[in-house]
Order: structure tokens, then C-alpha cells, then sequence
């Protein structure tokens, strides 16, 4: 299947397709913020203030049921940026480089005659920033980043930056929009912030800004008997781990002094309404400068974060608040203002549906495994799918969260834990959505456990995903290794 650009209708069409106009897209990717944790959501804090995505939500789409494939940095971002799961795209750390060939979606678009850039966080090399295949124009940083003064590689050249991380990348990613991208051409921006990420880090005007404010603590934070008489004994044990709250409360950081838990959390919830902020000054840009009506703006993030459930800091695992992320969208003129979409999606739909939004074809070899959205977006009936499947292989640099599969249902999720001596997972959401009790020695539920862990291998096995990926702990080579 080939390709043709259609500018006449500020879009690209693909062959046999309508003629209506494509969009421009905007992806703003943020790191860790979880589905929750805006302002006009029931389940956020009562003071967390985030009019940007509050507007999103109210003047567009917001899609409740979002979901990553794996809660974790570099996995997350390779399955947005080839609409693969992570056993795909084989990048299962965050210190693994993608593989050599790998294909990202904003190639098809530069084929198709799109304008891309990348403005901001890539974290597929843990120490590697250089410009990758498909953007025109890059702007990065190896790995986590730094929040004040970063450094960015400008297109090969390095360049120091003063300032706070997301205002230096927005103000990036505004200067590509006025002054370097093509103007007779549509465009692909994937804006990629470092924040809310641990060490949870706000703009300077804004540290503070929500100490004293009333914590809502989660009801699993607890450790009482009634929280862990059945999970699985590895959950308990988390607690005392790097990503637990016993392990904060010991003070084992390299902070002085170290901070509480309510300092991190007005610190996330900080650095969330910094994101917010410059999620704003997008969206005005948009529309003072007549380009709101012909671009879709879609914001989601990497990863859920816990906030105290379980005992847990951190995401990785199948629990809600890791999986769960925010999904809105906001396309003047497209999206019925105030649409709330139910059915699940997930991180490996964002490739097929920003094709489609910008009517580039999809090419046969790119054999997504998500599908795109945009029917939901426009209020069509389409079949859809019923459950959503998720991964994560053991990192042997944090050895506390075990190797994991999961499958999520509207109604039920099945977890199945590989490699420890211990039970699964499995909880009734709409009885139990903070996922207190596992229910997996429960008779009456053994049937659905049954089709549940069925359904689970066989699609994993069919998708070739049963291979655990090893990795060589740092420091060592395969020939340091004695071979018996």
C-alpha cells in the first residue's frame, strides 16, 4: 500500500480513503502521572489544580479507561512509538537500547510528507540522546534527565538550557512550531515532559505551593492484617523494599534531610500542575495563533504511580494505579465537547489512531497490535475489544516486583506471578476497585480464573510472548562468565 499527501485539505490521504481533512497531532507524553490525579477527576485531591487538562476534558474527549502494557519508562514509550507490546519491541528496561531496525510510526508520517519533531524525553538507551529515525527535527536528553538547566541535543549539538525542565521543553516545542516547521506542510509533535517523575520535582514557583493541604490517604496504606491476609506475600514484602513506604520511612535515600511522605506527595501533585501549566501555554498557542481547528492535542503518559496503595511507591506491577493512566483528547470541531469514553484502550493504539487522525495508510508491515480510537473519538459504534493485556519481566537492579502477566477485564483482572513460590492475583473490580481482597481461592470465581488464565497464555503464546528476555547484571560480560 502506498502513500499520498493530499494538501489541499491540510491532511494527508490515504489511498481509497474519504477526502475529509486529516489533523496535525500533538502527543504530550508526561512520565508517571496516573489516571486519577486531575483536577476534574472524582479520585484526585480536592486542591490539585490542573485547568489545562480540566479543559481538555470539558472541550474534548476524556477516555476513563486507559491503560499502558507495561508501567515502566522505556517499554512504555517504545510501545507508543511502534504500537507494540514490550515482548515486541523487545525493549524490556530501562537501560536497553532499541533494537537495531526498529521502526517507529513517525517514519510513515515523515514518508507521507509530515513535518515531525521529538521535543523532549526518548529514554531508550539509558545514556543515549542522539537523533533517532523519524523526526525532522530532534530535542533531547540521555535518559532520565535532569529537572533545572538541562542539557538538550539540538539536532546533534549540545546545547545548556536555564530553567525547569517541562517550561525549557515547551518553549522548544513553541519555537519549532513558529519558527522551523514547514508551514505548507502538516505536523507530528511528540512533546515528552521528564515530570511528575520521582524525585517528584515542581517549578520553583510552585515548591510548596500544596504543603499543609489535607492528605487523602489510600485505605490500603495501612499495614493491618486486613490489607494483606490475601494477597500474595510478595506485596507485603514490597513494603520494605526501594519502592516501598517502610523503606521510606526508614530514610534510606540520598536526601538530607529526608523528606516525609507528605512531602512527596505535594511534590507529585506539584509537579503535576507544572505540567499542567505548560500543557496551557500549548493550547493557547493553538488557538491565538488559528491553529486549534486543524490540530488534535492528545495527552497521556508513560505510566500510573502509586501513591501509598499497598504500601507502594512506585508502578511496574498490575495494580490499578500503576496500569491506569490519564488519556485526553481535544480536537476542536471533531470531538463533541465533554465526550467520555468507557471502553479500554491502551498505549499500543496511540500509533494507528494518530495515522488515521492524520490520514496516512497504514502500511502492511507495520502490523500493529493495538487499533486506532478515533471511531470512539467521533461517537461511532465500532467492535472493540473486551480485555486488555499487560507485562513485566523481573529487573534484577530492583528485584522486589516479581515477573507478572496480567488481563483486565470491565469487570475482573487476573495477575499471574512467574518465577516466585507464591499465589496470583485475582480481583472483582466493580466489587473491589482498590483491589483489598484477592479473591483467587474463592470457589465461586474459579471458573472465571479458569477462562481468565486460559485466555491469558493462549493470546500471549499466540503473540510469541511467553519468552522471558535475561539480562547480564551490570559490571559483568558473557566472556567474564566460566562455562562449565
Amino acid at each position: 500500500m502506498g502513500f499520498c499527501l493530499g494538501l489541499a485539505g491540510f491532511g494527508i490521504v490515504s489511498p481509497g480513503a474519504e477526502a475529509a481533512p486529516g489533523r496535525n497531532v500533538i502527543l504530550v507524553v508526561a512520565d508517571d502521572h496516573r489516571h486519577d490525579f486531575m483536577g476534574f477527576h472524582p479520585g484526585a485531591p480536592e486542591w490539585l489544580e490542573t485547568p489545562a487538562m480540566d479543559s481538555m476534558a470539558a472541550r474534548g474527549a476524556h477516555l476513563v479507561n486507559a491503560f499502558v502494557t507495561t508501567s515502566l519508562c522505556s517499554p512504555a514509550r517504545a510501545s507508543i512509538l511502534t504500537g507494540q507490546y514490550m515482548h515486541r519491541h523487545g525493549i524490556v528496561d530501562n537501560q536497553r537500547p532499541e533494537p537495531a531496525g526498529t521502526t517507529f510510526f513517525p517514519q510513515y508520517l515523515q514518508r507521507a510528507g509530515v513535518a515531525t519533531a521529538l521535543v523532549g524525553k526518548w529514554h531508550m538507551g539509558h545514556a543515549d540522546d542522539r537523533p533517532r529515525p523519524g523526526f525532522d527535527h530532534w530535542a533531547s536528553f540521555p535518559g532520565q534527565g535532569e529537572y533545572f538547566d538541562p542539557t538538550l541535543n539540538l539536532n546533534g549539538q549540545r546545547r545548556r538550557f536555564e530553567g525547569y525542565d517541562a517550561d525549557v521543553l515547551t518553549t522548544e516545542a513553541l519555537r519549532w512550531l513558529s519558527e522551523e516547521r514547514p508551514k505548507d506542510r502538516p505536523f507530528y509533535l511528540h512533546l515528552a515532559f521528564k515530570a511528575p517523575h520521582f524525585p517528584f520535582t515542581p517549578a520553583a514557583r510552585h515548591q510548596g505551593r500544596y504543603a499543609g493541604k489535607p492528605i487523602p490517604y489510600p485505605d490500603t496504606l495501612a499495614r493491618t492484617e486486613q490489607n494483606y491476609r490475601t494477597q500474595p506475600r510478595w506485596v507485603r514484602e514490597r513494603r520494605q523494599s526501594i519502592h516501598g513506604i517502610d523503606h521510606m520511612e526508614t530514610g534510606r535515600f540520598d536526601h538530607d534531610p529526608v523528606p516525609s511522605f507528605a512531602d512527596w506527595y505535594y511534590g507529585y501533585c506539584e509537579a503535576i500542575h507544572s505540567v499542567d501549566e505548560n500543557l496551557g501555554r500549548l493550547l493557547r498557542y493553538l488557538e491565538e495563533r488559528g491553529l486549534a481547528e486543524t490540530t488534535m492535542v492528545i495527552y497521556t503518559s508513560d505510566g500510573g504511580f502509586h501513591l501509598g496503595e499497598h504500601g507502594f511507591y512506585d508502578k511496574r506491577d498490575a495494580f490499578e494505579p500503576s496500569m491506569r493512566v490519564p488519556l485526553l483528547v481535544w480536537a476542536p470541531g471533531l470531538i463533541r465537547p465533554g465526550t467520555r469514553i468507557e471502553p479500554m484502550v491502551q498505549n499500543i493504539d496511540l500509533a494507528p489512531t494518530i495515522l488515521e487522525v492524520m490520514r496516512v495508510a497504514t502500511p502492511p508491515e507495520a502490523q500493529f497490535a493495538g487499533q486506532s480510537f478515533l471511531p470512539l473519538l467521533e461517537g461511532r459504534a465500532v467492535p472493540w475489544r473486551e480485555h486488555v493485556l499487560y507485562e513485566y519481566h523481573w529487573e534484577w537492579n530492583f528485584p522486589a516486583t516479581p515477573t507478572m502477566l496480567a488481563i483486565r477485564t470491565r469487570e475482573h483482572k487476573y495477575v499471574y506471578y512467574h518465577g516466585i513460590w507464591d499465589i496470583d492475583s485475582f480481583h472483582d473490580l466493580l466489587l473491589d476497585p482498590a483491589e483489598r481482597h484477592n479473591l483467587i481461592e474463592v470457589p465461586a470465581y474459579q471458573d472465571r480464573i479458569r477462562v481468565l488464565r486460559e485466555t491469558l497464555f493462549n493470546e500471549f503464546a499466540a503473540r510469541g510472548g511467553l519468552d522471558a528476555p535475561l539480562r547480564i547484571p551490570a559490571g559483568e560480560r558473557l566472556d567474564q562468565r566460566k562455562l562449565p
